[in-house]
């Protein structure tokens, strides 16, 4: 995969038509994003000299029907496509297998390396408590996600064995499916990591500009122009409500998981897991909105001495106030949203079934177990 393929599949905001398989091969070279006014659009071409070059849905429909024989399903899509909130990987998890659009590999609906490695810090709040659960303060030098799973990798066969098995134990599952479950916890909390991330890059630039609606509020050349006062208290409440509502889903997040640790499952992990992916498009679709929008006023406005308060209310008048109901009408349905929580049943052996399997198989077999053979593939990582 591609440095640029990998920025993409990073971002809130763009979606690499690649992924999808449509008849017409064209659509791969282009990306779906959404602009500062929500809109999505289809970006043909970017880069430092010529800009981006875009072309609206209806447009892209149009040329592909008409000039390029496209098939209607790949019409169909697209528009499926244009009318997701947010093009962030985890959102797109959930999105595309509900509007049943396929996808040419899952796989790579996954964050890139470098994005993963830079989550680290954040990861860090939800691999701690798991370590020092099952290892408590004892000899096992683990300090990140990573060093648990370099245990599969230990030279020490014996001493590899005993500490996954006691995890195993500690989780109940057979010691063979703890590659699978390890990757589905670290993705799980991988996801929050990511959207805390971006709530928390968010948050300075939706600061200076709540800052700046206060200045121009006080502007005695503005503050007499009625439409604009009525602009800037839309926006600020807004804004406000889209911060404020992530927040308490962190916070419910944070209470849901605060005492998983004492009691440590996979069933119980199967609970977290669910409530955090009913959430993915909610978070997903606010922060876009939210993002793209402080995006554009942070492009223009990087720093406090750039832009008075004119010119700053006439991009809000222009840019910032267009596409606002479709960002009210995504805070609106966040704030009503009710997921549906299917309550789902561990995926995993447990750790007695496992024993008993393996068991049970090496009464059949003549050639004598040596202890460490049943660790798990450290390639499955």
């Amino acid at each position: 995969m591609d440095a640029s393929l990998q920025k993409d599949l990073d971002a809130l905001h763009v979606m690499p038509m690649c992924i999808i398989p449509f008849e017409n091969k064209s659509m791969a070279r282009a990306r779906l994003i959404k602009n500062a006014r929500l809109h999505s659009m289809i970006e043909l071409f970017k880069d430092e000299d010529t800009g981006s070059g875009q072309m609206t849905v209806d447009a892209a429909a149009r040329q592909l029907r008409e000039e390029m024989n496209a098939p209607p399903s790949d019409i169909t899509m697209l528009r499926k496509l244009s009318r997701l909130p947010s093009y962030d990987v985890y959102s797109l998890r959930v999105s595309l297998r509900e509007q049943n659009i396929p996808v040419n590999d899952i796989a790579a609906l996954r964050l890139s390396p470098q994005k993963s490695k830079e989550l680290g810090g954040y990861m860090k709040d939800f691999t701690f408590p798991l370590i020092s659960e099952i290892y408590g303060s004892g000899d096992v030098d683990i300090k990140d996600f990573d060093d648990l799973l370099n245990l599969f990798r230990n030279p020490d066969v014996k001493m590899a064995r005993e500490k996954l098995d006691m995890m195993a134990k500690r989780l109940d599952i057979d010691l063979m499916e703890l590659p699978r479950f390890l990757e589905d916890y670290g993705d799980i909390f991988l996801s929050l990591a990511y959207f805390k991330q971006s709530l928390d890059e968010t948050a300075p630039i939706t600061r200076n500009f709540l800052d700046s609606l206060h200045a121009i509020r006080n502007n005695w050349e503005l503050k007499n122009d009625q439409n604009l006062m009525k602009t800037c208290d839309m926006l600020e409440k807004t804004f406000t409500g889209l911060s404020a509502h992530l927040k308490r889903l962190f916070d419910e997040f944070d209470s849901n998981t605060k005492d998983f640790w004492s009691d440590v499952s996979a069933e119980r992990f199967r609970q977290v897991e669910a409530l955090i992916e009913s959430y993915h498009t909610t978070i997903g679709g606010v922060l876009c909105a939210l993002s793209v929008k402080m995006s554009a006023w942070h492009g223009l406005f990087p720093k406090d001495n750039i832009g008075g308060p004119v010119k700053r209310s006439e991009f809000i008048m222009l840019e910032m106030r267009q596409g606002i109901e479709e960002v009210r009408k995504i805070l609106k349905d966040a704030q009503e949203k009710k997921p549906t929580m299917t309550r789902r049943h561990s995926k995993f052996k447990t750790y007695m079934q496992g024993q008993e399997e393996r068991a049970a198989a090496a009464r059949g077999v003549k050639k004598p177990v040596v202890i460490g053979d049943d660790v798990p593939d450290a390639d499955r990582f």
